[in-house]
């Protein structure tokens, strides 16, 4: 039987507080966005590996406070008053500003240091996100780099196994996939111990059994992963 070519289906994440997972690798940062009334100088950086759910956490805070969300390398300077009279907003991604052409850069950095000082002086709240502590980020404006290493930190780390098994059971239920845990177990067992990892074993399984016109099976996944499996499993046929 002929491969079916899978299409490039879009899936909508469910990004609510109900559908974020808590366990010891996030809990702190958690609790900090909960206290987001009692932040230091109203202003926070939540950090953490790819796809480890900053955004995520960015929206669950979003819906509590009502803040607006743009992406730091979008940032200029004609957004900055709009941005702070919302009183809350979301800068994600400020990391990543080092790999902007050199006038975006300093337009964005411009941007975020104006942003920095007018929520505070308005009262307001700011979240910052980005992979690593500000203090590794490469800024070029050192009055940004100051205010952004004063930040407190809110941090994600890497996932326990537990933890990682309820991210790839979300990541399977946003596709409206459903999964055994047999499956779930087989995979976190086999990744790289990360969020982002998850999330190409996820994307790639359900391309595959789309390829394959197959449903999503302990067989197939170590398939997909390249290993020799035994397992002599029923319902696997093609098209079911």
């Amino acid at each position: 039987m002929a491969r079916q070519m899978p299409l490039d289906l879009a899936h909508r994440p469910a990004l609510g507080r109900g559908d974020f997972l808590v366990s010891q690798a996030n809990a702190q940062a958690v609790a900090l966005i909960d206290a987001w009334r009692d932040w230091p100088g109203g202003r926070l950086a939540l950090i953490g590996p790819a796809s480890s759910g900053k955004t995520h956490l960015a929206h669950v805070w979003m819906a509590e406070s009502g803040a607006a969300r743009i992406e730091a390398a979008d940032l200029g300077a004609g957004m900055v008053p709009g941005l702070a009279a919302q009183g809350s907003v979301v800068v994600e991604d400020a990391d990543r500003l080092a790999g902007l052409d050199p006038e975006q850069r300093r337009a964005a950095e411009g941007a975020l240091f104006h942003l920095l000082n007018l929520v505070a002086a308005e009262g307001g709240r700011l979240l910052v996100t980005g992979r690593t502590p500000p203090a590794s980020w490469s800024i070029d404006t050192p009055d940004l780099a100051s205010r952004l290493q004063s930040l407190a930190l809110a941090r994600i780390s890497a996932p326990d196994d537990m933890l990682l098994s309820s991210v790839m059971i979300k990541l399977f239920a946003d596709r409206q996939l459903p999964v055994m845990p047999e499956v779930v177990n087989y995979l976190v067992e086999r990744i790289d111990r990360s969020f982002a990892a998850a999330e190409r074993a996820v994307a790639g399984l359900d391309a595959h059994a789309l390829g394959e016109r197959r449903r999503i099976s302990r067989r197939l996944a170590a398939e997909y992963l390249g290993e020799v499996d035994d397992t002599d499993e029923t319902g696997d046929a093609p098209g079911e």
